[in-house]
């Protein structure tokens, strides 16, 4: 096994997929904020002095996800042609979860769409807390799912934490 985005001299490169099947090609990532259960509390109640945290974050998720290829230096500019982002409250954390899922028609895949709309939907979330809660943590940013391609669908089997 090989890594992708490296030319057999070490050096970092693009990966050509040109010769690729243009498929239709879906990703799930999702992530979580834990944070103390008063910040938990004005996350829930819509009370944060920057507005609805859960709202926020999953625009930001949106937005973030179109422009992946301006903040990852190897990943393709992908024209996505959906990404739906959900923030929900998680009490047994305390917290926040954060699930992204892209679509998009071509040839290569929107795993990094995903990640990228899950990982800015947790900072925006960690960013509207941080006031009421210093010690707030973005405790997973990962990959769920991604279907499409010559190597077919892949899923995580556990869900931690």
């Amino acid at each position: 096994m090989t890594l992708s985005h490296v030319d057999e001299t070490g050096r970092a490169r693009m990966v050509d997929v040109g010769d690729k099947p243009v498929t239709v090609r879906t990703a799930a990532a999702e992530g979580a904020v834990r944070m103390s259960p008063e910040a938990y509390a004005l996350v829930a109640d819509r009370a944060g002095v920057k507005g609805d945290a859960l709202a926020v974050a999953e625009v930001a998720g949106t937005m973030a996800a179109k422009r992946t290829a301006e903040l990852i230096p190897l990943c393709h500019p992908v024209a996505v042609d959906h990404v739906e982002v959900r923030a929900e409250l998680d009490s047994d954390l305390p917290g926040v979860r954060i699930r992204a899922t892209a679509k998009a028609v071509g040839r290569t895949g929107v795993e990094m769409e995903a990640l990228t709309a899950a990982a800015v939907g947790c900072l925006t979330v960690y960013d509207m807390v941080k006031a009421a809660d210093r010690g707030a943590e973005i405790v997973t940013v990962r990959l769920v799912e991604k279907a499409g391609g010559r190597r077919g669908t892949w899923r995580r089997l556990e869900r931690d934490p």
